[in-house]
């Protein structure tokens, strides 16, 4: 029997409890599994991801995650990373230095406490793997699959941080809202969309998320995407930080993702809750 914990990750909302962000299931104590048991545990959960708390093997760091999508396992994600390291410090952890520091298949990623907030984490953004224009054809696809005319669509890029995201800047928060995805026509991608709401709003873009190619059909609330989003749209001149992310509405969720820019860190953050702890039973084969 091992310690496991479900995380609610970017939600904050007072006295509402989890179930308005995403959860994310954690095994601790996990150094004894095999990648096989693993994944049937992640595919079983049916969760967008389940992690696992192992011992680090690089000096630097406190833990090591391995971060399992319910079909395949993950370099690095976002919403996995804030709810396993909350998830490490509720079981009693304690970080060597200033920061968390997770060791993971993208290598080593930085995790902070807001003092001002309970429970609120971020992580720096780890660098793109892959970045720049998206080739004519593939934006031909992506338009076909979200039912979307040429001219509805500002910009596009690759913003790829392990998962591999390809993202859509629309004109309006209104119309990534109105998405209706043909999934058929999006299989074996990943997919960020993301649009502006007007000024004054609450947040300043709504995003959806479109994770096909990990087997989920739409992600709430999705921390790898919002991290590329936001190195793409300052870089871009699309975003001034910081600024607040909404997303999951369309599924009925109210996730905020926080968004800092300091020197050239790019910090993405929110509420992490933890809704569920308690011991699973996993053989180790």
């Amino acid at each position: 029997m091992l310690p496991f914990s479900q995380v609610d990750v970017f939600t904050d909302e007072p006295g509402a409890g989890p179930g308005l962000g995403n959860p994310v299931a954690v095994v601790h104590d996990a150094e004894g599994l095999s990648e096989a048991r693993m994944q049937s545990f992640a595919r079983w959960t049916n969760l967008s991801e389940t992690t696992f708390l192992l011992p680090p093997q690089d000096a630097s760091a406190d833990y090591r995650l391995r971060i399992f999508t319910p079909s395949r396992e993950l370099p690095f994600a976002g919403h996995p990373t804030l709810g396993s390291a909350r998830a490490w410090l509720e079981a009693g952890g304690t970080p060597r230095g200033e920061h968390l520091v997770q060791e993971c298949g993208a290598g080593l990623v930085r995790v902070r406490r807001d003092p001002a907030v309970v429970g609120r984490l971020a992580f720096a953004a780890p660098p793109l793997v892959r970045s720049g224009p998206v080739d004519a054809e593939l934006l031909a696809r992506l338009r076909r699959g979200l039912h979307l005319a040429e001219d509805d669509v500002v910009d596009a890029a690759w913003t790829d941080n392990g998962p591999g995201w390809v993202s859509l800047l629309l004109r309006d928060a209104a119309a990534v809202l109105a998405l209706a995805p043909d999934l058929a026509e999006l299989e074996g991608l990943d997919l960020g969309v993301v649009g502006p709401h007007p000024p004054g709003a609450e947040a300043a873009f709504e995003v959806r998320a479109f994770a096909v190619g990990a087997g989920v059909d739409e992600d709430p609330v999705t921390g790898s995407l919002n991290a590329g989003l936001a190195q793409w749209l300052l870089a871009a001149g699309h975003a001034r930080a910081p600024y607040v992310a909404a997303q999951g509405t369309a599924l009925g969720r109210r996730g905020r993702v926080h968004v800092e820019a300091e020197g050239e860190d790019v910090w993405v953050g929110g509420g992490t809750l933890v809704g569920v702890t308690g011991r699973v039973a996993l053989s180790p084969a």
